[in-house]
């Protein structure tokens, strides 16, 4: 399977859901599915049965697909039409069809949107897991899940292989993320003790810069499958062009008037973000816990600095909000949860600064807050999250610190699991590293900058948990 192959299923497929979005289940089959399989090097009728039945629960069901080899069902894939929203309900029923019949891979998808599952058996306990979930623009990104479930991979028992690596991958990146302090100092320690003392002041910063390089880097792995390689440009579009730029223009810090006490918040965004930013005047799709008067963005990955800023007009629904385009063309597009919600600026107010505040050790994994005086005096990003001021959490945030308080000494899976327990949290509890989990990780570690917990051996505690 290669990326060319992928990008033909997706731009066929989108062409057929542009015409007809509204497909059943069994046009979506013949006129979107079938081709998927093919793509993952299973046919039919030589390697794939239709309405494979499966005995449970004294009855007996039909799973739409059945992946067979050497006569025996090895996968199962479970079909909705275009015109169905897939639902935890649907990803029960995959659950149910799997650990009954003792399969170990699962695909649920409705042609636009495409669910991966693996069975696993540790010892006695026996648990199906979500690996992956993608819309079918995303699926040329994916390479590394979708090489998982194709024929030759299951067949050669390379599946559990590419598998296991994401999620190893994935637990190196939260470690090198939740520990990078303590990583770094570990660095610099040994740069120290071997070269010479002399280069400690350098060596700590780069050292935290190498760790964020390594975090790309392995994003990248997951994403593309190549090791190191960052994706050609031709390969897959990585940002979407503004079609119009509604920035005033630039401005220093010491130029912008109003209350120093005013309240800023300060979002994290990536590059390729700031199409939306650009275009729309606004900033969106976040939770948010208060009103605030300002707001600043922090650019990550290679910028790192606090680039842009604009004077809060209003907060409002999504659908409420005069967007450029639908939120599906954007290139950091995300789930638009009740809670979420767009952030308008006045007219004429989103600048670029001509001073950006450049990174130093600290900086917005998600929403913080700081004031405009500490925003105009600011040299580094250290100087808006100062530990002597006690930003105000987020609705995520104090159901998270909650949590900790609870369950001190618990890993992030089950701190993510009590959480997504909570009626008050749109973070919802599923058994695998996605954007779920993520959030719980990001309010995590802004409580942690804010002292308010602390992690050892992989462990999360309040601060004012007594240590043994």
């Amino acid at each position: 399977m290669d990326i060319e192959a992928v990008q033909d299923f997706v731009d066929q497929s989108e062409t057929i859901l542009d015409s007809s979005p509204q497909m059943d289940e069994a046009n979506t089959k013949a006129a979107i599915l079938r081709n998927f399989l093919e793509l993952l090097g299973w046919d039919i009728p030589m390697n794939t049965q239709l309405e494979f039945s499966i005995d449970a629960f004294r009855q007996t069901y039909k799973v739409d697909y059945a992946l067979v080899l050497d006569a025996a069902p090895v996968a199962f894939m479970e079909a909705k039409g275009a015109d169905t929203t897939l639902t935890e309900s649907h990803e029960n029923q995959i659950d149910s069809y799997m650990t009954n019949a003792n399969v170990n891979y699962g695909i649920l998808t409705n042609g636009k949107e495409y669910r991966f599952f693996q069975r696993r058996v540790n010892s006695s306990d026996v648990s199906v897991s979500r690996v992956g979930k993608t819309q079918l623009e995303e699926l040329p990104k994916k390479l590394p899940v979708l090489r998982a479930f194709t024929k030759e991979a299951i067949e050669s028992g390379d599946s559990k292989d590419y598998l296991e690596k994401i999620n190893k991958l994935r637990e190196a990146r939260y470690t090198l993320e939740t520990e990078k302090d303590e990583i770094s100092v570990s660095i610099n320690e040994l740069l120290t003790d071997w070269v010479s003392e002399a280069i400690s002041s350098m060596a700590e910063p780069q050292a935290k810069e190498m760790i964020d390089r390594l975090i790309e880097d392995i994003d990248n792995e997951i994403d593309s499958g190549r090791e190191g390689e960052h994706r050609p440009d031709d390969e897959v579009k990585t940002d979407v062009p503004a079609r119009e730029n509604k920035i005033a223009g630039k401005i220093t810090r010491s130029e912008i008037a109003g209350d120093e006490n005013a309240k800023v918040a300060v979002f994290p965004v990536k590059k390729s973000g700031l199409t939306f930013l650009k275009e729309n005047n606004a900033w969106g799709y976040v939770r948010v816990g208060s009103r605030f008067d300002y707001v600043a963005m922090y650019v990550t990955r290679e910028e790192k600095q606090v680039k842009y800023f604009a004077k809060v007009e209003d907060v409002v629904d999504p659908h409420e909000a005069d967007l450029q385009r639908d939120p599906l063309e954007y290139v950091d597009r995300s789930s638009i949860a009740e809670d979420k919600m767009v952030v308008t600026f006045e007219p004429g107010s989103l600048y670029e600064l001509e001073d950006p505040i450049p990174y130093e050790s600290k900086y917005p994994q998600s929403l913080r807050y700081t004031t405009l005086g500490k925003l105009k005096q600011a040299e580094t990003t250290d100087d808006l999250f100062d530990s002597s001021s006690t930003p105000e959490p987020t609705v995520d945030e104090e159901i998270v610190m909650k949590a900790v308080k609870e369950n001190p000494g618990s890993s992030l899976r089950a701190i993510h699991r009590a959480v997504g327990q909570n009626e008050g949290t749109a973070i919802g509890w599923i058994d695998e590293w996605g954007d779920e989990r993520e959030n719980v990780q990001s309010a995590l570690q802004n409580l942690r900058s804010q002292e308010k917990v602390r992690l050892e051996n992989r462990s999360w505690y309040p601060t004012d948990e007594i240590e043994n």
